[in-house]
């Protein structure tokens, strides 16, 4: 089931405009945990929503018969400070390394927060300690649940010759977004759960208020990863 759009950010449909590639560059890799891999960074030109969007190519995304590919939103406090109160920077190095395994892209989205930005979201953990969910924070601070909108995403997708392809998510929402801006999503490959103590709550939030298919193990520990779902 596709998630609504979110309150007060209309969601693009049909085919998105063109844009065209600007710059293509070689970057060696390195995670934290020692795995290390080479990705060709890419620019663009013409996004839609005039934000500096960049796509790493991973291994050979014609080898396979759909590329896998992943929408993966900018998270400062997750991806670069390894913060424990998302999964976001464990799906990160999942994501890169099984892109890498089978041929596909990996599209980082300048979204923090869901885009209401790195501030805001601050000010909606604030909001979480004091009781509320990740999107009832938001909407207490005027803002939406979820503001993202996929059409630069849909852009740099046809720019690279990418068609018919596999989406690593468990977020409804992007499948549904990408079919309705005319990207064709063959299947929907789920991603692990990393739940932890200090993010359970906030992967329950997902799941319930907008169906992301995660299955959550009945506790939670360091780097614990449950079953993937969907």
């Amino acid at each position: 089931m596709d998630a609504a759009p979110a309150a007060g950010h209309p969601r693009s449909s049909g085919p998105s405009p063109a844009a065209s590639v600007r710059t293509r560059v070689t970057i060696p890799l390195r995670f934290p945990d020692g795995y290390e891999v080479t990705a060709d960074a890419v620019t663009f030109h013409g996004l839609a929503d005039g934000e500096e969007h960049v796509a790493l190519v991973l291994g050979d995304p014609t080898a396979a018969p759909a590329p896998l590919v992943r929408l993966h939103s900018e998270c400062l406090t997750g991806d670069v400070f390894g913060s424990a109160r998302c999964d976001c920077g464990p799906q990160l190095r999942e994501a890169v390394e099984r892109i890498a395994a089978t041929g596909g892209v990996l599209l980082y989205l300048r979204q923090e927060g869901r885009s209401i930005g790195l501030y805001n979201k601050l000010d909606a953990y604030a909001l979480q300690d004091a009781g509320l969910d990740t999107y009832d924070a938001n909407t207490a601070l005027g803002l939406p649940e979820d503001g993202r909108d996929y059409t630069a995403a849909a852009q740099m997708l046809t720019a690279l010759g990418i068609g018919e392809l596999d989406l690593l998510t468990n977020n409804p929402d992007k499948a549904g977004q990408l079919r309705e801006l005319g990207v064709p999503v063959r299947f929907v490959r789920p991603t692990g759960v990393f739940a932890t103590d200090s993010n359970v709550r906030y992967l329950h939030a997902k799941a319930e208020r907008t169906h992301h298919t995660i299955a959550l193990p009945e506790q939670a520990g360091p780097g614990t990863v449950s079953t993937l779902a969907g």
